[in-house]
């Protein structure tokens, strides 16, 4: 132990070194300072330490520490606080003439060169020096990484203990010997604690600027954290939740309310009724309150089971009127006169009167126009680039893109790989989930050799069939003779695991990842532990365990291009090795204990397309599924006459067939013989399996499906319109859905026409007596043709052609269909003016295939559904016409009706549904779910989970899955800056950020402030700042950056010249570089110093050098005299979620019209996420866009067709609501808002219009029918007047309904039976009556209206 003096020395001079190569170590001295040898040694140390007189250092140690300061400059000249703390902290241990009353030598060694030398030293610093020296440090960045100072001279400390614990750890770069920093000291031991410099201080010798020094930032307005900004809420709810459920809570309660009380009036009634009831007569005389509340809409026709047969009935029971339908007695208290439906209805009758007329002619001409659609299939190309796919043409987004893809070179290709241990079972509880899948350390000496082995094989591989490998297309940033960037665990070790065993493997993990400085990679950028380690726990004292990482991240990063050719070499590298890594993925659980997810660059685009032909089967099976739907069920909405089985015919038939050969026993001519029971050579087949079946129609509709389908694709293809995967895995579900439906709905009329006007109506009702029907080459006479809208139906033929039959379907559902499609392709047109392709073209195709599909069935089905008509009554078989059955007798008293369903909803449905409470209920219930969706609406989030466009079974699923847990680093972004002068000094100040002079609003300083906050703005890196770089390359201290030479500082000097030959760029410039800005070049000269900055190597002697780290960052002109555009780099945090992604979309763009609006040129940001999330931007908007024009058009097609606003309107609300209703679920199913969900909203408004615009369009044509099921009606669309002797029954009110009754009965007393006879069926079952406004004079039996409503016959 040495005596401590004051003016005393503890060491001075070099004794050697440790090894050969090592650096020099200092000797023992206790002796007093000594004077510098020379002149030359006191202004180096004037120069270097600024200390006069006698020092305890050797002027061969100045040097060293000249070298050694210079080094470290490099990195944190841009703070003088920092800067001169380092020199003042170092020339003091190394100098300082009171060295030894802080320094304590505590052990000694011999170096190479025999001498005693020092080993060990405790370096004394008080707290005050030792924090403010960290402290002007720890927020010095390094642009060119963007990271921080304190990562390359402190390895990454987050305390002043830890940093001076690395500057005092020996180490190869560092210390050649060991100094510690003990916290306590014993006199005489003083500490060396003078007052550090403050990075905030005004001198020029210590203030930073805001990039380097928080301190003096200005302070940013406070923002809204994105999706957290501030909304008006009552509790928990928000405000717009809560009117919504207090406005409905009170309608509830008022219905509650008023329902209570009405029934407490209405028992009171009923009391008082009885107490005032004299006598059974009078009571019977007097309508009961129970009796006289009003009866269901349409009671009369569902209060019948008669009504429930369209066959022969009874004169006894009261008929329905002639094509009766569930609402057709709604037509006397509802009759409609709308002129455009009746030209309509004249119009399609007269389409499918010539397509059943011409079946074969139909046929040809419509098929030869689908063919020549579908030579368009030549032109046929699949949309696959995300970009063009999911980015409007215009998007300022894509724009961005393609500019900075143009001027800066695309964005590299990622190869990612994560490896894991393989998930081990637990044994004690299989149904825990959480404890079958354990994840313990990846780390282990087996599985990093095993590992190594695996990169080097990578390394290795050759592509087929060029034979190209990692180097020849990996990133290099210094150039093509550089090293790849691989950003791997590996690199840590050199790539070179030979050197470790069990027992040192783990320390090197732990150093490197606390001190990355020190194990640079080939490519010698610092690989920080976020780079290559996923799922570090925190331990409780706040450090990381790196050696308890659960997973390896291992990243290969492939340059890209805008040449194809070049990206085709990329591409085919990235196939091998996604080759590889698929057979590894399956034996390394085996052989090594792990798992690995990964990703190529090909990868997505490949997966994406397995899931295309995976979703092309499920088509093919969902169209198989509905054909036999279609064909069993179709025809099967009327119930026949019931037949035996296939299985019961055949068994019938085998017990027959031995009476054959039997002989046959005298049978009394009078007596009943079944048929069923007659033998026969070949079995009777029941005639529903093989005659009245639908199988070839129901393929005949299908088929029409894809057609239209084909034929879309075909126009679209031709007109270059692309399509898309959602194009080709939707739209043949939507027009299956659309063309199935409409199929139902012609068959079903059809077969209520054959019911009414077949041979079997006939002669059931006609007494056998069968007309002669009209040949289709006969004049067929439209019954919409009179004048007056009317015909008489005693005059129309009871039995029709099948073509007549046919004719008056498409009369009946034409208008139907037209309603449906018009609005169906008038809404998913108005999706076309939505700028994103995907659902532009999705729009296209879809309203094209609901067009043609439309068009196919009111033509070529037509004539199919004739074709088919006729050789079911030829009784021919379906499939096999050319077969034909015996034909049979049909029954008189053959019970024919409704179907199962249909009489189901007549019977029960209907008149359950059409009570008052219940259509309250059901009002409210609807009301309720709508509150519920828009209150559920609020809390749908916007985004697109990549896994959901992926196979179940695709590899990337779990590479997304470990994207989420265990990568944690984030997307870098680029802000870029356009036509920004930076030859002039007020462009440069616009831009930079380490001057004193810079703008305080400059695009460098903004995003440092910006930084500071990245809960709000999405960064979490310092920005690599080019300016600030080039600037600080130019400063005449950093002697080996910038050199020109002494003999023509016109010419530049190599790295490889000597330091003799050269000398600094601004070598005693006046003015001289500083950091106010004054005597930094422009104009011309700048451009010079410009171009070289970015040709120079990157290297330890200069890192600011601008080749590898902004080599890419500016776009010079052609001619190199200008910066067109340039970017400044920083860094997203990671971003787990689809909220994270478009958060940060968000903040980007926030941050970048700022700068924008502060300096006054167009700034962007760009990021490789931010094209795809650009649609986050407006989707909200497109929405609202797309769905409010489709609802508009809804209303506007309905109300014109229906010739009801009313009506329109109605069916507009239940749309909406529909709409809503999905719109809710998917908040509740977690179905996030993007592109796909609103393609498939798009859908769901046009099926609900589908099925409310058939019911709309029934409810407002009920009363009239084209057929005439009773002798005397008469059918009509529209208003429905019945010509009774001469004289027209218009609609009146009640009043003159009851005048002309009365008058009537009192002019002639057996004109009617009674009053009550007209009165009561109507008064106590309608709300509108239909009444004689005069009835004339009648004749003796004459016989008046015998429709359901006002008929009976004069008598006498």
């Amino acid at each position: 132990m040495v005596p401590h003096d004051s003016g005393q020395c503890a060491m001075r001079g070099s004794c050697g070194s440790k090894g050969w190569f090592g650096q020099q170590l200092p000797c023992p001295y206790d002796g007093p300072p000594i004077e510098p040898e020379n002149q030359r040694a006191r202004d180096l140390l004037s120069s270097v330490c600024g200390y006069e007189g006698p020092v305890c250092c050797s002027t061969g140690q100045v040097e060293t520490l000249r070298d050694s300061l210079q080094q470290a400059e490099l990195l944190i000249s841009s703070c003088p606080a920092c800067r001169n703390n380092f020199r003042s902290f170092f020339c003091s241990f190394t100098c300082s003439p009171q060295q030894h009353s802080f320094l304590n030598i505590t052990e000694t060694q011999i170096s190479s060169s025999g001498e005693t030398a020092v080993k060990t030293v405790d370096f004394f610093v008080g707290e005050q020096f030792a924090s403010g020296f960290y402290d002007s440090c720890k927020s010095v960045q390094v642009g060119a990484t963007n990271g921080y100072a304190m990562d390359l001279i402190g390895g990454g400390a987050k305390t002043y203990s830890e940093f001076l614990k690395f500057l005092g750890d020996e180490k190869d770069l560092g210390s050649p010997f060991q100094i510690n920093f003990p916290s306590t000291s014993l006199p005489p031991i003083a500490r060396l604690d003078p007052i550090p410099r403050n990075c905030a201080d005004n001198d020029l010798a210590s203030r930073c600027t805001c990039i380097d020094c928080p301190a003096v930032c200005q302070v940013l307005p406070e923002i809204p954290i994105p999706g957290q900004e501030p909304t008006c809420h009552v509790g928990p709810l928000t405000c717009l939740s809560f009117m919504l459920i207090l406005v409905y809570s009170l309608a509830l309660a008022s219905f509650l309310i008023g329902y209570v009380l009405q029934v407490t009036i209405r028992r009171r009634r009923e009391k008082r009724y009885e107490r005032m009831a004299l006598s059974v007569d009078a009571a019977s005389s007097t309508l009961s309150p129970r009796i006289q509340t009003r009866g269901l809409v349409g009671a009369i026709s569902l209060s019948h089971d008669q009504e429930e047969s369209l066959g022969p009935r009874s004169t006894e029971s009261r008929p329905l009127g002639r094509g009766a339908t569930l609402l057709d007695p709604i037509g006397a208290s509802q009759p409609r006169q709308y002129r455009l439906n009746t030209l309509l209805r004249r119009a399609f009758y007269r389409v499918g009167l010539w397509a059943a007329s011409s079946p074969f002619l139909t046929l040809s001409l419509v098929f030869t126009l689908v063919g020549l659609l579908n030579l368009g299939w030549k032109k046929f190309d699949i949309e696959t680039d995300p970009v063009r796919l999911w980015v409007a043409p215009d998007s300022e987004s894509k724009i961005q893109k393609e500019f900075f893809d143009e001027h800066f070179g695309p964005f590299y290709r990622p190869q990612q790989i994560f490896v894991t241990n393989a998930p081990q079972v637990s044994i004690e509880n299989h149904s825990n989930a959480s404890s079958m899948l354990a994840h313990p350390s990846v780390l282990s000496y087996k599985h990093l050799d095993y590992w190594f082995d695996v990169e080097k094989e990578i390394r290795a591989l050759r592509s087929q069939p060029h034979g190209y490998r990692l180097t020849d297309v990996c990133f290099k940033p210094a150039g093509p003779q550089g090293a790849c960037v691989v950003q791997s665990i590996g690199a840590w070790f050199g790539n070179d695991f030979s050197h470790y065993d069990e027992l040192t493997w783990a320390a090197r993990v732990s150093h490197c990842a606390q001190s990355p400085v020190d194990c640079l990679p080939d490519f010698q950028q610092p690989l920080g532990p976020q780079y290559v380690l996923g799922g570090v726990p925190e331990s409780a004292q706040g450090t990381s365990p790196y050696l308890e990482a659960e997973s390896l991240v291992v990243t290969y990063v492939i340059s890209d291009s805008l040449d194809s050719v070049e990206r085709l070499k990329a591409m085919e590298w990235e196939e091998a090795l996604k080759d590889y890594l698929v057979n590894l993925s399956e034996r390394i659980s085996s052989e090594a204990g792990m798992r690995i997810a990964f990703s190529t660059g090909v990868s997505l685009e490949e997966e994406i397309s397995k899931s295309s032909n995976t979703d092309v089967k499920i088509v093919v099976l969902s169209y198989l599924a509905m054909f036999f739907y279609v064909s069993l069920t179709l025809g099967n909405g009327i119930a026949g006459r019931e037949e035996d089985g296939l299985l019961a015919s055949l068994s019938q038939w085998a017990r027959n067939f031995p009476l054959l050969f039997a002989r046959s026993p005298i049978v009394s001519s009078s007596a009943s013989i079944d048929s069923r029971t007659i033998p026969r050579i070949f079995p009777r087949l029941p005639r529903n399996l093989f005659v009245n079946s639908k199988f070839t129609l129901g393929l005949f509709g299908i088929g029409l499906v894809i057609l239209s389908v084909s034929s879309s694709v075909g126009f679209f293809s031709l007109i270059g319109v692309k399509t898309t995967l959602i194009i080709a895995e939707v739209i043949p579900f939507l027009v299956l859905a659309v063309g199935v439906d409409n199929v139902f709905i012609l068959v079903h009329e059809l077969d209520r026409q054959n019911l009414m006007h077949g041979a079997n109506a006939s002669v059931a009702l006609q007494g056998g007596t069968l007309p002669t029907p009209l040949s289709p080459t006969q004049s067929h006479r439209s019954p919409f043709e009179t004048r007056e809208n009317s015909a008489d139906g005693g005059s129309l033929p009871l039995f029709l052609s099948p073509e007549e039959r046919v004719a008056r379907t498409m009369a009946k559902i034409g208008p139907s269909i037209l309603l449906s499609t018009v609005t169906e392709t008038v809404a998913f047109a108005l999706g076309a003016l939505v700028p994103m392709p995907a659902v532009r073209n999705f729009a296209l195709y879809a309203a094209g295939s609901v067009l043609l599909n439309a068009l196919l069935q009111v033509t070529v089905f037509v004539s199919a559904l004739a074709i088919d008509l006729k050789r079911v009554e030829a009784s021919r078989v379906d499939c096999f016409p050319c077969i034909r059955l015996p034909s049979r007798v049909a029954l008189l008293d053959t019970p024919v009706g409704l179907g199962t369903v249909a009489r189901f909803i007549r019977r029960h449905y209907a008149p359950f549904l059409l009570r008052p409470v219940v259509k309250a209920a059901v009002l409210l219930t609807f009301s309720g779910l709508f509150v519920l969706s828009v209150i559920s609406i609020q809390q749908i989030e916007l985004g697109l989970d990549q896994r959901l466009a992926l196979p179940s079974d695709s590899y990337l699923n779990a590479y997304f899955d470990h994207v989420d847990a265990y990568l944690d680093v984030g997307p870098p972004v680029y802000f870029v800056s356009q036509e920004v002068d930076v030859t002039r000094r007020a462009g440069q100040q616009e831009l930079c950020g380490r001057f004193t002079t810079c703008d305080e609003f400059s695009i460098a300083n903004v995003l440092e402030a910006e930084r500071k906050r990245p809960d709000a703005s999405f960064i979490s890196q310092p920005t690599a700042s080019w300016i600030d770089d080039f600037l600080k390359w130019l400063d005449p201290a950093m002697e080996s950056c910038c050199r020109v030479r002494k003999s023509d500082p016109s010419k530049f000097c190599r790295p490889t010249d000597s330091e003799r030959l050269c000398q600094p760029c601004l070598y005693e410039q006046d003015p001289a570089w500083n950091i106010t800005m004054v005597g930094l070049p422009e104009g011309e000269e700048f451009m010079r110093y410009l171009n070289q900055w970015l040709i120079s190597p990157t290297n330890e002697d200069c890192p600011l050098a601008g080749k590898a780290s902004f080599g890419t960052a500016l776009a010079l002109d052609q001619a190199g005299t200008q910066v067109v555009a340039s970017h400044f780099r920083t860094s997203h945090p990671p971003l787990r979620s689809q909220a994270d992604f478009i958060h940060s979309f968000e903040a980007a763009h926030r941050i970048a019209d700022e700068i924008s609006d502060y300096i006054g040129y167009k700034v962007f940001p760009y990021s490789l996420h931010y094209v795809f999330f650009d649609q986050y931007a407006h989707i909200v908007a497109i929405t609202q866009e797309i769905l409010g024009l489709g609802l508009a058009a809804v209303l506007v097609v309905t109300a014109l067709f229906l010739g009801s606003w009313r009506a329109g309107s109605i069916v507009t609300t239940i749309v909406a609501m529909t709409v809503l209703n999905v719109m809710g679920v998917m908040a509740v199913w977690g179905i996030n808002l993007n592109a796909i969900s609103l393609v498939n909203l798009v859908i769901s408004l046009g099926i609900a219009v589908e099925f409310c615009a058939h019911v709309a369009r029934a409810f407002m044509s009920t009363g009239s029918s084209l057929s005439a099921e009773n002798a005397g009606g008469t059918e009509r669309e529209g208003r429905t007047d019945v010509d009774c002797v001469g004289r027209r029954w218009p609609f009146c009110s009640l009043w003159d309904y009851l005048y002309q009754a009365h008058r009537n009965v009192g002019s002639s007393s057996n004109s009617f039976s009674t009053p009550r006879d007209i009165l009561l069926p109507h008064v106590v079952n309608s709300d509108h009556l239909w009444c004689p406004e005069r009835f004339g004079v009648v004749t003796s039996g004459a016989e008046h209206c015998r429709g359901p409503w006002l008929c009976s016959t004069r008598i006498g």
